[in-house]
């Protein structure tokens, strides 16, 4: 009889502790990821790697499950030209993606702010003072919540942006990693974790 009531105890706990953490990346290999593009994605002592290859194209990780209301925490480590970025409720197609993008850059390029491809340009940048929260070439902490039409994104524990807008609201789709044109950029990836709402 004790056993049951502590089950049944820990059954409550568990349906009131909400939804859980779970991780988007297992620190092995790609598995629950789909690489679009030439350029270089790979796993290196449980790190996440982007690096620019031959062809010096956009390339793109996208989560094979979409996203539609969640929150995504993760850690990146700018190397060389640094120039990348997190989509949410985004497609893509060959190298062509349908989305917006979290901006990580390098300092005075707008990190945490929120840029729409094929579409409107920025949505937001940063204001300038908050350029000095970006740590080059060191592991910062970044933060994604995206519910319904509101985004808000987090770098290094600090507000960047906090945006409202119907045409987010309206999407749906996958979370990405990009690496931008131009080659020699490389960039490292670790505690990727996204919470359901």
């Amino acid at each position: 009889m004790r056993f049951f009531s502590l089950f049944l105890v820990s059954l409550l706990l568990l349906s009131f502790a909400g939804p859980r953490r779970t991780p988007l990346f297992n620190g092995k290999d790609l598995a629950g990821w789909q690489v679009y593009g030439t350029e270089k994605w790979y796993v290196q002592n449980g790190e996440l790697i982007c690096e620019s290859g031959p062809d010096k194209g956009y390339g793109y990780l996208a989560t094979e499950k979409p996203y539609k209301n969640f929150e995504l925490t993760l850690e990146f480590r700018q190397e060389a030209n640094g120039n990348s970025g997190v989509f949410f409720r985004s497609s893509v197609e060959g190298t062509k993606v349908t989305g917006w993008q979290v901006e990580v850059a390098p300092p005075n390029h707008d990190t945490g702010g929120i840029y729409e491809s094929y579409g409107r340009g920025w949505l937001v940048k940063i204001p300038d003072e908050k350029e000095k929260i970006l740590k080059p070439e060191a592991w910062n902490k970044m933060k994604i919540r995206v519910e319904g039409d509101h985004v808000t994104t987090w770098l290094n524990g600090k507000e960047m942006v906090d945006l409202r807008d119907e045409k987010i609201g309206a999407a749906n789709g996958s979370i990405a990693l990009q690496i931008h044109d131009g080659g020699g950029i490389k960039v490292r990836w670790r505690k990727l974790y996204v919470q359901e709402l």
